[in-house]
């Protein structure tokens, strides 16, 4: 699984495009500014856009193609940008975070559930997350994605591997993805929003 990453990151250009996510876009500006968590980042779409915006960014990925590239980003762009290369269950971090922003973060089946506690573990109480990835009903599109429906989420996986989270947002939705070259055409994905209670 690294090295499939390894090489989508090393391609020059970027995997995703350089624009951040739209939901995460959106609902981070609905947020007083602080600090924010970006797991499973990849090539730091979304911490460029956060650093612009005046919040402190930590973000990492297991892939180290993807720290090159998300540091060349933030740097092109005038920024430093904090980045870790770790696996998932291995991140720790002192610091308890304002916002945890999932972007596609599909873990694989096996450590999921665990990955995502072990993460809210990080976040403040009363801190945001903002989530979004693909549904089960991704399974046969083009637009990206796993190919293993048990990486897809279904809403009823969020609500149990999210426990201990009050949601705001929590739906399934049809959306149009244009995203570098790997993220385009008709998808369904699964988007919430919530506080850690």
């Amino acid at each position: 699984m690294k090295d499939f990453w390894n090489e989508r990151y090393d391609e020059e250009s970027y995997a995703y495009g350089s624009s951040p996510n739209e939901f995460f876009k959106q609902q981070l500006d609905k947020l007083k500014i602080g600090s924010i968590l970006l797991p499973a980042e990849g090539e730091g779409r979304n911490a460029l856009y956060a650093l612009s915006k005046g919040w402190e960014v930590l973000a990492f990925d297991f892939s180290e193609s993807a720290k090159i590239k998300a540091k060349k980003l933030a740097t092109d762009h005038g920024f430093d940008l904090n980045y870790q290369v770790i696996d998932v269950l291995e991140f720790k971090s002192v610091k308890k975070f304002d916002v945890i922003a999932f972007c596609y973060a599909h873990f694989p089946a096996a450590i999921r559930k665990k990955a995502n506690q072990h993460l809210l573990k990080s976040l403040k109480p009363k801190g945001h997350i903002i989530f979004e990835a693909f549904s089960k009903n991704q399974l046969g599109k083009s637009s990206g994605g796993p190919k293993n429906i048990d990486m897809l989420y279904a809403i009823d996986e969020i609500e149990n591997e999210f426990n201990g989270i009050s949601f705001e947002i929590l739906e399934e939705k049809e959306i149009e993805l244009n995203e570098g070259i790997y993220h385009i055409g008709d998808a369904s994905v699964i988007r919430f929003t919530g506080t850690k209670i």
